[in-house]
This record gives structure tokens, C-alpha cells and sequence, in this order.
């Protein structure tokens, strides 16, 4: 998914450039990317009733790497070198952020909406900004922290279907416990990976991070052809994966980095939450599925954190100013 540049972005924010596009540009582009990565939600969820969800996402990694490698030509020799001096630094980022991640999500779309799905993965933002700020030592204020609560209440409230009983009896739906699983690998692929601070451009970055995400779900994929979870590939999942692997995976991140070449990666990063309402929307278009009352107090209960956690963000220290010679 398209979170996965995002952190990159976030990673190596401090040393984009300023674009010479317009703001309106930067902001279409950003729109496209989450219109995309939301009608992902819908698209594999009619793949994996067909195509195993590992061996999905192993293929989608693989071939979507292999698209995008004519566009880092130029940048060869320094992924050579990078690899050289971290690889095992990147291959491990990459099996959590581009293995983990995608295999355990579509493994939820397996057994929960995409509506569902795509609600309790938009918190996955604001699961980085609090891990972010035990690990990284980054600010965070009392409002954040309230505005985490409550986007978490949102997911209970759409784990449990909205029913106390449920709630009282921990019978929370698989689907959505694996969703916030993979929500949870996510965080962790990106505090690590801004840990790491990598010094590659982005796009090369997610190239070799892809194929080590697809190298980490190998395995899964190959057990499950060896269980025969493949015997009912058919037109479905072709068409679906051949989608993923086109307009939603190079052309989504190519958007993406546009956008942040033109906002930068915190007004381009503030767009990632209009992806819960792509994701809705798609499911209800393309599945036929219902938007229950549930799903509404889940998702007030998640955008209400997002206002708290974004607009009420504690204030960075100012730099000093350079003395000049």
C-alpha cells in the first residue's frame, strides 16, 4: 500500500526539495494515490477468494519491484553500494513493511469487510506517532495521546459490531484482529525504518525493500500451493492481481512521490486518512457491502482522534539560526 512510501517519505523528509509545481498538482496527485490504495481494499478482497493472500502479496512485491527497476536505473550504483553496507538492515525492514504487513492485511480481507478493514488500517498512522514517541523519543502531548484512545475506541466499536456482549465476551472478529495486527507491523516497519535512516532516495529505497518483502512471504506463498489453496485461481483473480500490480502498485507510488515532491512529506502524509473513506466507498461500489451503524461510530470515533492527533500536534522547537561568517 501506499503508507509504505509515505514512511519513507517521512523517513528522508528533511532531505526532499522544493518543487516548481503547482499546489494543486501536488494535492491531485495525493488524492489519486489514496483513491488508488482505498479500491486496493475491494480489489483484493475479490483476488484472495481466488488467489492465496501470501502468495498475492509475495507475486505483488516480486513484480511490482521488477516495474519499477527501469525507473531507478540511474540509481544502480548506489543501491549496490547501499546493499553493500546495510543489507541486512533493509532486508529486514523490507520482510516486516512489504511481507508482513501485506500478507497479514490480506489474510483479514479473507474474513472481514473491506470496509472494515479499511477503517481500522486508517489508525495505523497514529499507532506510528505513539510508538514513535517511546522509541524515537519524538513529541507528543496530552491531546495526541487522548486522540490515540479514541481512535482505538473506534476500533473496538467495529471489532465487536458495536455489541457490548460481544465486547464483554472478547468475541472480537478475526478479520479485524488481523487487520490490527498488520496495522501493528506497519508501525513497526516505519519507526524502524526512520530509526535506520537510510540514505538512498525513496524510489530505489521501495524497490529493494519489495523484493525483500517478497523474499519474506515466499515461503507462506509456497505452503500455500503445496496445501492447494491455489485450485480455484481463475479470471477474478488475474484481473485483480493485474491490477495491484499496475495502477496499484508503481503508478500508486509514483503519484505518491509526486505529491510529496510538491506538498513535502507532512501535507502530503496529512491526505493518507482520506483513504478510510475511499476504502468505504469502493467496498460499498464494487462488493455491494453494507456500511452498518457500527462502521459510522467507529469511523466518528477514528476521525475525531485524527483531529485530535493532527491539529493539536504539539509545537516543534525552533532552530537556532546559523551565525555567519
Amino acid at each position: 500500500m501506499a503508507l509504505h512510501f509515505w514512511a519513507i517519505a517521512e523517513a528522508a523528509a528533511e532531505k526532499r526539495h522544493i518543487s516548481t509545481h503547482s499546489e494543486a498538482v501536488g494535492y491531485a496527485a495525493g488524492l489519486m494515490t489514496w483513491v488508488i490504495a482505498g479500491s486496493l481494499f475491494a480489489i483484493v478482497k475479490i483476488g484472495v477468494s481466488e488467489m492465496p493472500p501470501w502468495m498475492f502479496s509475495s507475486a505483488r512485491a516480486f513484480l511490482a519491484a521488477l516495474i519499477l527497476l527501469p525507473l531507478v536505473a540511474t540509481h544502480y550504483r548506489e543501491m549496490i553500494d547501499f546493499l553493500r553496507k546495510r543489507w541486512l538492515e533493509a532486508a529486514l525492514i523490507g520482510a516486516i513493511g512489504m511481507g508482513l504487513v501485506q500478507g497479514t492485511l490480506y489474510t483479514a480481507l479473507s474474513y472481514t469487510s473491506a470496509v472494515s478493514a479499511g477503517i481500522v488500517y486508517a489508525t495505523s498512522p497514529m499507532l506510528i506517532m505513539v510508538v514513535a514517541h517511546f522509541v524515537l523519543d519524538e513529541r507528543m502531548n496530552g491531546w495526541q495521546a487522548l486522540g490515540a484512545l479514541v481512535a482505538f475506541a473506534g476500533i473496538v466499536v467495529i471489532s465487536v459490531h458495536g455489541s457490548i456482549s460481544q465486547l464483554l465476551g472478547l468475541k472480537i472478529e478475526f478479520g479485524d484482529l488481523f487487520t490490527l495486527g498488520a496495522a501493528v507491523f506497519l508501525t513497526s516497519y516505519s519507526v524502524l525504518l526512520k530509526r535506520a535512516k537510510f540514505e538512498l532516495a525513496p524510489l530505489p529505497l521501495i524497490v529493494i525493500l519489495m523484493t525483500a518483502g517478497g523474499l519474506a512471504a515466499l515461503p507462506f506463498a509456497l505452503f500455500e500451493v503445496w496445501n492447494g489453496d491455489h485450485a480455484n485461481l481463475a479470471m477474478k483473480g488475474y484481473l485483480a492481481f493485474l491490477f495491484a500490480i499496475t495502477i496499484g502498485g508503481p503508478l500508486m507510488y509514483l503519484c505518491l512521490n509526486w505529491s510529496i515532491e510538491v506538498l513535502g512529506a507532512a501535507r502530503a502524509g496529512f491526505l493518507v486518512y482520506t483513504q478510510m473513506i475511499f476504502a468505504t466507498f469502493f467496498g460499498w461500489l464494487i462488493l455491494g457491502e453494507q456500511v452498518e451503524w457500527y462502521h459510522y461510530a467507529g469511523a466518528g470515533l477514528i476521525i475525531t482522534g485524527i483531529f485530535l492527533v493532527t491539529l493539536l500536534r504539539p509545537k516543534q522547537p525552533k532552530q537556532p539560526k546559523q551565525a555567519h561568517s
